[in-house]
């Protein structure tokens, strides 16, 4: 058991893999001579060369295509786009070719293909680099999406993802680089798309992914002190989704409250409170509510940009709202 920074158990699990694969490979913009923007790939140039270890023009699509192709013939790259954002001007080479080759070939191309990309709203970056755009991936079938949240889910799935034949995007939020915690590298790692409960409560089931379950815990452990207690499942992917597990509880608590980084209107929670409602209809003392970041571009300032995601305070008012406590909330 080891203490690692995020960005420290990708970097152990990108050792890891291309120590134990030759035919894995990673490439893309700053990844070799720089050690990758959040220094996940620092130190792999001098172990595995520049074949391996590849800086690439800055051409999204290009090089997003590039590990397509290699791909279909075989290797296995570990493609980082230096933040999900840019990969808007990937977007042929994931949805049109990654996502849907494999089935239009059926099956006679497998695309072991993972990208790596930074996400969410950081601190002050300006509204085109604060995005959250993992819905929009959601909405694409052949694409399996992580979230690792934890250092150890950073380890494990990445692993996960290299050693898979489908195309996995791993989005990594750029807050949680620099987060430590404990990393068993012995220990046996849950299915790659399966939830984690972070925090067991009876009165009420809190549903979040990436950073959004440290918020959730840190809200759970207000609730308890109030003697409301909140459980907080991390759903850990979000294509596949893990229902069974979010059924299990909500059917249990009665209640259930979705918290996302995302733009409420249309984005990620949407999705899991319709599905949600459909299977637990009966089973609800009242209806789901959300959490939301607010409907538009992300400000720069930092007081304003703090204003428009969730936090702390934000989840905690609408757990109370939902168990019929207050009737004020804020986002």
């Amino acid at each position: 058991m080891t203490d690692l920074l995020y960005w420290q158990a990708l970097n152990r699990a990108m050792d890891i893999e291309l120590a134990e694969d030759d035919s894995v490979f990673t490439l893309g913009e700053d990844v070799a001579l720089y050690g990758g923007t959040y220094r996940v790939t620092e130190g792999l140039l001098a172990k595995y060369g520049e074949w391996r270890v590849r800086d690439t023009p800055i051409s999204e699509n290009t090089f997003t295509g590039l590990g397509v192709g290699a791909a279909m013939l075989g290797l296995r790259p570990v493609v980082e786009i230096m933040t999900i954002n840019f990969a808007l001007l990937a977007m042929d080479a994931i949805v049109n070719m990654a996502a849907k080759i494999p089935f239009m070939s059926g099956g006679q191309f497998p695309m072991p293909l993972t990208i790596r990309m930074p996400g969410g709203i950081a601190r002050q970056l300006g509204a085109q680099h604060s995005q959250r755009l993992e819905v929009m991936f959601m909405n694409v079938p052949g694409l399996r999406i992580v979230v690792p949240s934890t250092p150890q889910d950073a380890y494990w799935q990445l692993r996960q993802a290299i050693r898979s034949d489908d195309p996995i995007l791993v989005l990594e939020h750029e807050l949680l680089y620099f987060q430590k915690g404990a990393v068993d590298e012995t220990a046996i790692a849950p299915p790659l798309h399966q939830a984690q409960i972070r925090r067991a409560g009876r009165d009420l089931t809190c549903i979040t992914y990436s950073r959004m379950s440290t918020v959730a815990q840190e809200a759970a452990a207000e609730l308890a002190s109030e003697g409301i207690e909140m459980e907080v499942i991390d759903l850990r992917s979000l294509s596949p989704i893990d229902w069974e597990s979010c059924v299990q509880s909500v059917s249990r608590t009665h209640h259930c409250l979705i918290v996302e980084e995302d733009c409420r209107f249309a984005g990620t929670g949407a999705e899991f409170c319709a599905t949600l409602q459909e299977f637990c209809f009966y089973q609800l003392d009242a209806p789901i509510q959300r959490v939301a970041a607010l409907d538009l571009p992300t400000p720069f300032n930092g007081a304003l940009e703090a204003a428009t995601i969730p936090a702390k305070e934000n989840v905690v008012q609408a757990a109370r709202k939902l168990m019929g406590l207050n009737q004020g909330v804020s986002q």
